[in-house]
Order: C-alpha cells, then structure tokens, then sequence
C-alpha cells in the first residue's frame, strides 16, 4: 500500500511540476529507459527489486519484458531461488533451453524452460501426471502451506502418475526435483503479476522522472532516518 501511495504521489508532482498526466495502469510496458535502469542495477526505493542479492541477479539477466520482472519477483523466494541463474543463462543462450518431455514446452515456453509459479507444476501434474485439476488444486495447497508429509505423499502419487503416463522412472524424478523447491515457497502468477507490475511501475517512473520519484518516495521515508 506504502508503495501504492508513493506511486500515486509521484504521478501528483509530475502533473504539477511538469504539466505531465499519466495513467499509471497504462504506461508502456516495453520501456528501454526502466530495463536500463535495472539492468545497470540502479534498483534503490523501487518495490521488490531492491536488496543486494536481488539488484544482482536483475545486473546479470537485463531484463527486457515485464514477464521477466514478474518472474524474478516469483522465484526471489527460499526454493525457487535455486532457479534464478538457470533462467539467466537460458535467457541469455537459447540453446541451452530443454524441457523434460514435449509436453512441458507449452507450459514452460514464456519462461525458457524454468519452472517458475505454482501454476506450473499444477499444469505439469495434469498433463504428465494425469492429475485432475482437483488433485492439481491439492498439490497447490501442499506447497503453498509448506507442509512435508502432505508433500512426501504427493511426491508418491505424482512420481507413480508419471511413470504411468509415459515418463521415465529417471525422468520423473528428474522432474520432481525442479517441483521440490517449490515445497518451501512457490508464487501463482497472478500474484507474481500483481507485484511485478507495481515493481514495474516503480522502476518507470523512477527511469523516466527520478526527481519527482525520489521525492514522492523520501517523504514517505521521512520517518526512517537510517
């Protein structure tokens, strides 16, 4: 909400320091000045992408589509952060991007192969695993509250509905292992949109008025003398 305000504030000064109106639920969304910005690491009092580790790994993928912001805001989390360099190296090489079996390229196509939200793993249980969308909604809820035992049994029905639906036993572990992180923190995407879209929000108005940002964003600081 904090950032919510700081946005909106910051919209308030353009429009009285330089007669700009803009429409922050509209602005582009292929802005080059916003991934220069984060590409160059310049991530400071935006929201999501500041932080030491997180400012480092937006240095190294230069992101270049709002998609690839939304997906660092899901995998910047304890599990799926084991993911965060294999995504930069595939966005950086194609060649290196490989799915386990055809029927996962579909599902994993916008993001090079990487498994990135909890949709994903639930579209992979249905498709590979032969889960309804019931049982899907139900591995959902394993990861998302953490919960191991409910996860040991899953990683059994799963690995057995794998298997019987064409994967190798060598793949279906395989394939487990990229699920596993997600036991300790996965993201839906329509989360993950949300916040990437603020975080966007922030970098571009940061980018294209950094005066009237950082002014809108240090009132709103005030408090925190550090």
């Amino acid at each position: 909400i904090r950032n919510l305000s700081i946005l909106g504030d910051a919209v308030f000064l353009v429009r009285k320091l330089k007669g700009v109106e803009i429409d922050i639920e509209r602005i582009p969304v292929d802005d080059q000045k916003t991934f220069d910005l984060l590409a160059k690491g310049h991530t400071m009092g935006t929201f999501q992408l500041n932080g030491e580790g997180m400012t480092k790994y937006l240095m190294d993928l230069k992101p270049e589509r709002v998609e690839d912001i939304m997906a660092m805001v899901a995998l910047y989390r304890p599990g799926p952060i084991e993911s965060i360099p294999e995504y930069i190296r595939r966005k950086h090489d194609a060649s290196l991007i490989a799915y386990l079996d055809p029927r996962l390229e579909p599902i994993l196509k916008k993001s090079y192969g990487v498994i990135v939200y909890q949709e994903d793993v639930m579209l992979a249980a249905i498709h590979l695993g032969g889960y309804s969308w019931l049982e899907a909604d139900k591995l959902r809820k394993a990861m998302g509250k953490k919960i191991p035992e409910e996860m040991a049994l899953q990683k059994i029905k799963l690995m057995e509905g794998l298997v019987k639906n064409g994967l190798s036993e060598s793949k279906a572990r395989e394939l487990w292992k990229l699920i596993e992180p997600f036991a300790a923190y996965g993201f839906g995407k329509a989360h993950a949109a949300s916040y990437g879209m603020v975080a966007y929000q922030t970098a571009y108005m940061k980018a294209n008025f950094p005066a009237e940002y950082m002014t809108a964003l240090m009132t709103a600081e005030s408090g925190d003398l550090e």
